[in-house]
């Protein structure tokens, strides 16, 4: 009767008998927790002492003050968890009731949390502690000086658009992120959305002497989408690939047509002749805040939060995000996106 109890409940649970072994497990707890059979002594399953000193506790027919938390390694990765041990009495004698709960994506979550704030904060920070002082210098040392009031006020004008960049990326992130179950149905022409977004960035590429090659987009490729998302997207990705690639390169853009696990899709490939990417970095770069180079990313307008929405938006239109990167050759990003 009471490993039918168990089993009915949808988390890990087992019973630990007044000899500190399992006698009862239900199936998430074996799944759950490595090595544990029944049988078996409960510390030499779970070598956590705030869990093993509830066990005691409750076999002694005391309900524990505390729900201990302990972690455990499995695959390779850290998981939390938390313990709820009460006794139980029972015909053979007094037993423990023992449910784990999993609370690694809670603590994976608030650590996002704390991350996002303090990176946010210093990212404001830099640009509003440069504009405090010369606002100071501007109304003491330097308010007769013409010269230094000028190189001043550009310094002041580059930061202040620097947070409005970053005001504005945090803002289209959140967006994305609150739209993104929502999966968008707008048939959307991805050649005439790449050239739009080549013609707009055309001035950049001229800046840099750069130039951008078209390769299969001169018949129209539909997808269901967002167009203004998808704007952003490959804006972004073309501008990245301007400004890391090499002064003079050309910058390619191919369009190709394959077969994905959501069948028919268009893949986007946007691909430079830069410096290469460490592979170090590659599994990071869709993180927010996370840059390679954090001082060249700031010089050239970056908020680090321009691949964390491209991600986004192409997981909202359930395609995938794909990199490649050759040191010292380049970098190719592509975008694969289902037509169905």
């Amino acid at each position: 009767m009471l490993q039918d109890a168990i089993n009915a409940i949808p988390l890990p649970a087992l019973v630990i008998d007044a000899s500190e072994q399992v006698v009862l497990a239900n199936a998430h707890a074996r799944a759950a927790l490595p090595g544990l059979t029944e049988g078996r002594n409960v510390a030499l399953v779970l070598r956590a002492p705030s869990f093993l000193q509830a066990v005691g506790e409750a076999l002694k027919g005391r309900v524990p003050l505390d729900e201990p938390r302990f972690s455990l390694i499995r695959d390779g990765a850290e998981q939390q968890w938390q313990a709820s041990v009460g006794p139980v009495a029972a015909p053979e004698g007094q037993m423990a009731l023992c449910v784990f709960r999993d609370l690694s994506d809670e603590v994976l979550a608030s650590q996002m949390r704390r991350d996002f704030v303090a990176n946010v904060s210093h990212e404001l920070r830099t640009p509003l502690t440069a504009l405090m002082g010369f606002i100071e210098t501007l109304r003491g040392a330097a308010k007769e000086d013409p010269v230094a009031r000028e190189r001043f006020l550009a310094i002041m004008a580059r930061e202040s658009g620097r947070m409005e960049r970053l005001v504005q990326d945090l803002l289209q992130l959140s967006r994305v992120e609150a739209e993104e179950r929502v999966r968008p149905s707008t048939p959307v022409d991805l050649a005439a959305v790449l050239r739009q977004v080549t013609g707009a960035l055309k001035p950049m590429a001229e800046s840099l002497g750069a130039e951008m090659e078209l390769e299969g987009f001169d018949r129209p490729l539909t997808v269901p989408g967002d167009s203004d998302q998808l704007v952003q997207v490959f804006t972004n990705l073309v501008e990245n690939g301007l400004k890391y690639g090499a002064a003079g390169q050309v910058l390619r853009l191919r369009a190709t047509a394959e077969n994905s696990i959501r069948g028919p899709a268009l893949r986007i490939t946007v691909s430079d002749q830069g410096e290469g990417i460490d592979p170090i970095h590659i599994p990071r770069l869709t993180e927010r805040f996370y840059r390679i180079d954090g001082h060249r990313s700031r010089e050239k307008g970056g908020t680090g939060l321009g691949l964390a929405i491209v991600k986004h938006i192409v997981q909202r239109h359930r395609g995938w995000l794909k990199l490649e990167s050759v040191k010292g050759v380049g970098s190719s990003f592509s975008v694969i996106l289902p037509q169905g």
